[in-house]
């Protein structure tokens, strides 16, 4: 039996539609139970549009749950919506769903919380100062050595470095910082994943990954002393990016590596679009998102995919088991 927490995302997104929908495909009290953290006027308003499947109650604490057969409903109050755009509202309102999930698994209601998309600019808007729900469970629980990864089963990929701008990306770059990356990737594919001894690709950070020194030395005086240092791990490269995808190379790896945000998230929504995962290692809880963002564009209309939502659902079954057996 699984416990999962859903968060509302941006209200002024597509976050609650696919909740309800993604609890409407899966919806089996035999197997799972959901608890979806949502102000209770978003959530009415939006239902209406959908013949559900399932029973729900709305409470205002999760302490109160009486019956997890039914879906609960935490009301995290009544923000105002302005379906389509980012706002202040829609900032506070995914900020407090992440607060409120974060406290439910903390008191051991839940084994997990699959978030829905949040957008930075109502972030900033509400005056939030993280850049994404990474580094906002990061600091939640404490965790320094933590990392963005993204699963599906075409192929398993981290990144080094995160939400900063190309420009900064070398900078952030040392030995340190490049052996935490590839111990936190090899941990998470054996105890979440269960891969014995898995391989990891790592990737080059410049063109033709530095062609011996002569387009930069990153290459030459991190990657690969860190990569010789970790020989045991099952590691190789550094890999010339273009190269490794285009001969789909990454078959042969059970993850890849990548510097920068970019460098791994092009190939990987290529070929998982409606289907990747997004999942926070190195974490104590257990978090999975669906790789897309907020959708404001289509907010409201009703034909958000809940793919990706409902496979982050099955990625962090799939890793509760994992841990629960490690």
């Amino acid at each position: 039996m699984y416990r999962l927490a859903l968060t509302c995302g941006d209200i002024n997104g597509i976050g609650t539609e696919l909740a309800i929908k993604t609890i409407n495909k899966l919806y089996n009290p035999s197997k799972r139970n959901f608890v979806l953290f949502c102000p209770q006027n978003v959530f009415e308003k939006t239902i209406k549009n959908y013949k559900v499947v399932f029973d729900y109650e709305i409470i205002k604490e999760i302490s109160s749950a009486k019956n997890f057969s039914k879906v609960i409903v935490v009301d995290i109050g009544k923000y105002k919506q302005s379906v389509g755009t980012p706002s202040t509202y829609s900032g506070k309102a995914s900020f407090q769903s992440i607060i409120d999930a974060y406290k439910c698994i903390q008191l051991k209601y839940t084994d997990a919380i699959i978030t829905s998309p949040i957008s930075k600019t109502s972030f900033q808007l509400a005056g939030i100062k993280y850049p994404g729900h990474t580094e906002l469970f990061a600091d939640l629980t404490k965790t320094n050595k933590f990392m963005m990864t993204f699963l599906s089963k075409d192929f398993i990929a981290g990144l080094v470095t995160i939400h900063v701008p190309i420009k900064d990306v070398s900078k952030l770059l040392n030995k340190r910082i490049i052996e935490n990356s590839i111990n936190t990737l090899h941990r998470m594919l054996i105890n979440d994943l269960g891969i014995e001894n898995p391989k990891i690709a790592v990737l080059g950070l410049n063109p033709h990954a530095g062609e011996e020194g002569k387009i930069g030395n990153e290459e030459e005086t991190i990657l690969k002393p860190v990569i010789k240092k970790l020989k045991n791990l099952n590691v190789a490269g550094p890999f010339v990016p273009d190269a490794f995808f285009g001969n789909k190379k990454y078959k042969k790896f059970d993850a890849v590596l990548g510097m920068y945000h970019d460098q791994v998230l092009i190939p990987f929504k290529l070929l998982n679009f409606d289907k990747g995962v997004n999942f926070t290692a190195g974490l104590p809880i257990i978090r999975t998102s669906p790789d897309h963002g907020t959708g404001f564009d289509i907010a409201g209309k009703g034909i958000a995919d809940p793919s990706s939502f409902i496979e982050a659902v099955k990625w962090a079954e799939k890793i509760i088991a994992h841990r629960r057996r490690v």
